[in-house]
């Protein structure tokens, strides 16, 4: 028995025995054999797929490859020559593991034959500065494990990758569907890297790539399993190919990536805490008719103001792009009158805080100087900020 300190019912054990606590009632003792894991030990941010900030679903997709952000936060979906593409939310879950949603990929039109260097991947990308405590670059680096569940309508092998951006080296694990249409767990364990480490900064130093199609460029030599730069091993002993079969389809849910060679059980997080781990990447504004986005003042152009929009946690970086509806009359300005839009919103300036957003309103009459209130002006009315880790 583990010393025991404190004052019973809450004593705790003083050693480095954490696969255990005990509790004391005062008259006997009581172990409990239940694990203690250590918080946000998932590296991947919104792994149960429950948040999609910029729509549950987008269709037509064609290309993206440094990989597009389209549905699900922080997961982006990167194709080249692989055919045409839906990406959605979905409540098509694992039966009694606790999920309430998934990500699902559709191929709408294919692509038989895919060019050397098409790929169809779905991606997660990290920053370095939260990869640090894995020791990569000492002679003891942390193994990660990964874990997920997964449903496809074709049975096959794809191929579960991490890529060190920062070293220019891969490693993959081989993974089967067995049975289609069916929700499967899978786990894998990949070796630590000991040559050099993640840079310590804000930027993409490494992500998880997962492969559903592959050109040859990609997979013409044989599967290592170990890390190395070869493009041509990334997606060695992919067969699933989901790009040749229209209606091909793939559901994930319950993404973790971990620290250690044993798979834990899925780290649920409060809604509000995970929502505000992916705004850190991605903010949407809505404002429907008549509501407000900020406060601004009018140029001398009688044309833009300028309207402040303070951002709900500090972004990664500066923004440096805005997405809206692309609808100029889903946007107004008021003052005590109101004036619909001529031109769509654009982003004037950034800081990692909050954004100047351009409202542009030709020949509103309102008058230099004077503040006004950038408003919605459809139920349908929205703006994003974007501060996603993209190709470097």
């Amino acid at each position: 028995m583990a010393k025991l300190i404190g004052n019973a019912p809450n004593q705790v054990p003083t050693n480095a025995d954490l696969g255990s606590m005990a509790f004391e009632d005062r008259t006997n003792y009581i172990t409990k054999g239940a694990s203690v894991h250590q918080p946000f030990r998932n590296i991947i941010i919104n792994g149960d797929m429950s948040i999609a900030q910029r729509g549950t679903s987008a269709t037509g997709i064609t290309s993206g490859g440094s990989g597009n952000f389209h549905s699900v936060d922080r997961m982006a979906l990167a194709l080249s020559s692989a055919g045409t593409w839906t990406m959605s939310q979905e409540t098509d879950v694992p039966s009694g593991q606790g999920f309430a949603k998934s990500v699902k990929l559709l191929c709408t039109a294919n692509q038989p034959s895919i060019s050397s260097g098409g790929y169809v991947t779905f991606i997660q990308k990290f920053e370095g500065q939260n990869l640090q405590y894995l020791k990569y670059g000492t002679s003891n680096p942390e193994n990660l494990t990964l874990s997920f569940w997964i449903k496809s309508s074709k049975t096959g092998n794809f191929v579960a990758e991490l890529a060190n951006r920062d070293r220019s080296r891969y490693i993959g694990r081989i993974i089967s569907i067995n049975n289609a249409d069916t929700w499967e767990k899978k786990t894998v364990t990949y070796e630590g890297y000991k040559t050099a480490n993640f840079d310590n900064d804000n930027n993409w130093s490494m992500d998880l790539q997962i492969w559903f199609g592959s050109g040859t460029a990609y997979n013409n030599l044989a599967y290592s399993g170990v890390w190395q730069s070869s493009q041509s091993k990334r997606a060695s002993g992919i067969d699933l190919q989901l790009h040749d079969t229209t209606n091909a389809n793939v559901y994930l849910t319950g993404l973790q990536l971990e620290a250690g060679e044993t798979a834990s059980d899925f780290e649920f997080l409060p809604y509000d805490v995970n929502k505000n781990r992916c705004l850190r990447y991605f903010q949407k504004f809505q404002a429907s008719s008549g509501y407000n986005y900020g406060l601004g003042i009018t140029n001398n152009d009688n044309t833009n103001a300028t309207v402040t929009i303070p951002f709900n946690v500090e972004m990664r970086t500066a923004p440096t792009s805005l997405s809206q509806t692309g609808t100029a009359s889903d946007y107004r300005l008021r003052t005590y009158l109101s004036d619909t839009c001529t031109s769509v919103p654009y982003l004037n300036v950034a800081t990692l805080f909050n954004v100047e957003v351009g409202f542009i309103n030709s020949g509103h009459g309102f008058g230099s100087g004077v503040i006004v209130r950038g408003q919605g002006n459809s139920s349908s009315s929205f703006i994003g900020v974007d501060a996603e880790l993209w190709l470097l």
